[in-house]
């Protein structure tokens, strides 16, 4: 998230916000409410004036609007958040709208920033300097990736391949490898967990074949796999 303060006093001023990820429309879900003030650009239907008897195809035009905010909507799976409330400035005042914030999306924000209002703003442009942590559960025949998001762990990808029990035909430098494409898509900080010795074998097998990523590995021990050493992880403060 990126933030510029327009104007302020005694709480009560215009932020310009500038949403970059999937989290920081999370986070704008908590920060916008109902009696705000938001403002951004959209596209509106405008008819040209015209004699002729058969009309004009109607065109969209960008325009910037002020919505009174009365309902705010995240949804995770399309990576949009919606804003609906009346218009306030601009065309078609009184009428209802709703702007659909995606990463990438500018909107400006009138209302009173309460204290905790700036502390999750802050959380939020901190967040975005450092990038999205993952988190690497490795047991022998399977690895499963997590993204932590801020708002809870969102499963990327389970990988498998040959297990002592013979379940699969594969062989473990397989799952390592596989599971290493995977993270090299990745930014920000790893954390490889898991219960035994094979998370360890993986961090040596990173750090041999992707310096580059062993650099921002942390290697913890957990009890439990998958979600569940993901949920070890973050209540054991290692990424504090």
């Amino acid at each position: 998230m990126k933030a510029e303060v327009l104007e302020f006093k005694k709480q009560f001023g215009e932020i310009r916000l500038f949403p970059e990820t999937l989290d920081d429309l999370w986070h704008l879900s908590h920060l916008v409410g109902p009696g705000d003030l938001v403002f951004a650009t959209t596209f509106r239907s405008v008819e040209a004036a015209t004699d002729k008897l058969r009309p004009e195809k109607v065109e969209k035009r960008p325009i910037r609007l002020g919505i009174r905010v009365e309902k705010v909507e995240f949804h995770q799976h399309t990576n949009r958040l919606r804003i609906a409330g009346v218009i306030e400035s601009g065309v078609d005042v009184s009428s209802h709208h709703t702007l659909n914030v995606e990463p990438g999306y500018e909107i400006s924000v009138i209302k009173r920033w309460r204290s905790f209002d700036c502390g999750r703003l802050k959380r939020a442009i901190d967040a975005s300097a450092y990038g999205v942590v993952h988190v690497a559960s490795i047991e022998e025949g399977e690895g499963q990736v997590y993204r932590l998001r801020q708002f809870g762990p969102e499963w990327v990808a389970t990988i498998t391949a040959g297990s002592s029990k013979g379940a699969d035909t594969g062989t473990r430098s397989v799952l390592f490898e596989k599971t290493l494409e995977v993270l090299n898509m990745v930014t920000g900080p790893l954390v490889v967990a898991g219960p035994g010795f094979v998370k360890e074998e993986f961090a040596d097998y990173v750090r041999k074949h992707a310096p580059d990523l062993a650099e921002r590995m942390l290697v913890v021990d957990t009890r439990r796999i998958g979600r569940g050493a993901v949920q070890e992880v973050i209540g054991q403060g290692v990424l504090d």
